[in-house]
């Protein structure tokens, strides 16, 4: 499995820096946002490093599969209201231009009752 050593979402993944674990797998990871935007914000990444979704090939498709399914049993398990009236967001910043800060694939989960803090 690829890991930067660098990476701070490597580094919580190996339990090296301390997080709110959401969830834990053999390939995924999910924790709480440290800087909420939402009543509810958690994050799940893949432990395998990959830098960003423009880093996803054909290889990785069941692993986002994975995240895609896994997202909205958490977002309900964490506090999100269900579908219709209740629901949650899932944004992927990839890049400078799209808000990335960590260079490691990461999907925000993000719902509760209006208004957020931010969007």
């Amino acid at each position: 499995m690829s890991v930067d050593a660098n990476c701070i979402f490597c580094k919580i993944v190996a339990g090296q820096i301390p997080s709110r674990k959401v969830f834990e797998d053999e390939d995924l990871f999910a924790f709480h946002d440290i800087a909420p935007w939402a009543p509810v914000h958690f994050l799940i990444i893949p432990k395998l490093h990959i830098p960003s979704m423009a880093h996803v090939g054909p290889e990785h498709a069941s692993l986002l599969g994975k995240i895609m399914t896994l997202a909205p049993q958490l977002a309900l398990e964490q506090g999100c209201n269900p579908y219709p009236q209740g629901g949650f967001r899932i944004v992927t910043n990839t890049g400078a231009e799209g808000g990335q800060e960590v260079h490691h694939l990461h999907v925000h989960v993000m719902g509760g009752p209006r208004p957020w803090l931010r969007g």
